[in-house]
């Protein structure tokens, strides 16, 4: 038997097997395809996250699929540094997605950057003076963040380092992400 013909058997067959076999590599090529399309527009194999949490209501909400851009590919812009016409979910400023203290294996932060600090600054004003450079960040959320993360429990006096940072948040996709969110 030719390929040709091994080919359109193997497209056309009823067996059970056979047609299992089909589907199998039909959604590892849809995979395949997804994650090199990934790469090639935002930089990242896995560009999706889902929100967990209401500290970015309203602009981002508890199951939404935010799609993030790899740090590597863009710059970010903070809440004070923002042009007059660059808004970003809703508000001037980049929200980013970064590791909390830059640890692997814990549950990413998405959060807006408020602005930047250098090393001995203060954080904020008469605030204690940074350890290091980076980002003050904060939720857009008025309820449940009343303050900049580095005042409170999610990077206490901690500005955000540029390596901890994984990307920019660039797209909503709203409730998508329930899906995800039931299996973890």
């Amino acid at each position: 038997m030719e390929l040709p013909d091994s080919i359109r058997q193997f497209k056309e067959s009823e067996n059970f097997w056979i047609s299992l076999a089909r589907d199998i590599i039909s959604v590892i090529a849809i995979l395949a395809a997804f994650a090199i399309l990934s790469q090639i527009i935002f930089g990242l194999w896995t560009p999706m996250v889902a929100v967990e949490s209401s500290s970015m209501e309203p602009h981002m909400n508890i199951g939404d699929i935010i799609f993030i851009q790899s740090i590597d590919r863009t710059e970010v812009i903070t809440y004070r540094s923002a042009p007059q016409d660059y808004i970003s979910f809703g508000m001037p400023g980049d929200v980013i997605l970064y590791r909390p203290y830059g640890q692997e294996g814990v549950t990413p932060i998405i959060h807006r950057a408020m602005y930047y600090v250098e090393e001995g600054e203060p954080m904020w004003e008469n605030g204690p003076v940074a350890p290091h450079s980076g980002y003050i960040t904060k939720g857009d959320n008025e309820k449940t963040n009343k303050y900049y993360d580095q005042q409170g429990m999610v990077s206490y006096m901690t500005p955000i380092k540029e390596e901890w940072i994984i990307g920019v948040a660039r797209y909503r996709i709203p409730y998508l992400g329930y899906v995800r969110l039931l299996f973890s």
